[in-house]
């Protein structure tokens, strides 16, 4: 991993637009030939001075089902923030995997107290490092909220791009369902329209295809359109006791198709999101120091 230090910083005066993102991303895929041991962008882009647009997050936080009104941003906003630095990293040149095609694998947060709406934020996205997956490379990207120079929230996503390679069985071992461990209690079951990734698309801004029409769905593979991983986390947290001090991690299992019906379930801090026998989500919640 490389150390922070040797990273060049850039600070950015607007946040980048995504649609151009998006399409420079999907234009660059084909041309990119993803491995471990490629070279990766050193450079943590940094937005300073972020207010929190109170509408856009009143839009996020119904969606998700979050209460609206309350002075402490959700533990997933700050991802929102963060999110066109990340695409303007991972649509460029110098990042080794395919924007298009791209799976979202899992997500750590730490959040170090509780985050006002009110507040200014300072956000930086850099990525840490690319590691072997039993079916590919994974990119650890990271995502940082601070508040003049106290870093309060920090995240760690992994994005997977298929593909075959010698060293394919080096990563992570396949899941069996002999060393699952018993479900959780089912606590809720939710109906989800079909227009939840458009929704969700427009309260924040990630407008990946795959998410908003069986059409789009169709062309990556998909009998019709799948909710945004990070809405699943969400609207998993949404359920659970707010706290300020926090630390989540939870790994995407299989695609939610919508529409469709799912099982909330969870036991202490342990949190999944199933389909009768199959995991769509598992994740874990803990308070922190």
């Amino acid at each position: 991993m490389a150390d922070r230090e040797t990273k060049t910083t850039v600070a950015l005066g607007a946040s980048p637009a995504l649609a151009p993102l998006l399409a420079r991303g999907a234009l660059l895929s084909p041309f990119k030939r993803p491995r471990p041991d490629a070279g990766f962008p050193r450079t943590r882009l940094v937005l300073p001075g972020v207010r929190i647009d109170l509408d856009r997050l009143a839009a996020y936080e119904r969606v998700c089902g979050f209460p609206t009104g309350v002075d402490a941003l959700p533990l997933t906003y700050p991802h929102v923030l963060g999110f066109p630095l990340a695409m303007r990293i991972m649509a460029g040149r110098e990042f080794p995997l395919p924007l298009l095609g791209l799976v979202h694998t899992s997500v750590e947060i730490t959040q170090r107290e509780a985050l006002a709406p009110s507040q200014e934020y300072e956000v930086g996205v850099y990525v840490a490092e690319l590691a072997p997956h039993r079916r590919g490379t994974e990119a650890v990207v990271v995502t940082e909220a601070r508040i003049e120079d106290r870093l309060v929230w920090e995240s760690r996503s992994t994005y997977l791009a298929r593909h075959r390679s010698p060293g394919s069985s080096t990563g992570t071992p396949p899941a069996t369902n002999d060393h699952r461990p018993p479900p959780l209690p089912a606590l809720a079951e939710w109906r989800l329209a079909r227009d939840v990734g458009r929704r969700y698309a427009a309260a924040s801004g990630d407008r990946n295809p795959i998410h908003l029409h069986p059409l789009t769905a169709r062309l990556f593979g998909f009998p019709r359109a799948i909710a945004h991983g990070m809405w699943t986390v969400a609207r998993c947290l949404a359920e659970q006791p707010a706290r300020a001090a926090v630390h989540m991690r939870a790994e995407f299992k299989a695609p939610v198709l919508l529409p469709g019906t799912v099982t909330y379930a969870a036991d202490g801090g342990r949190f999944e999101l199933r389909d009768g026998d199959r995991l769509h989500l598992t994740g874990e919640t803990r308070s922190v120091a």
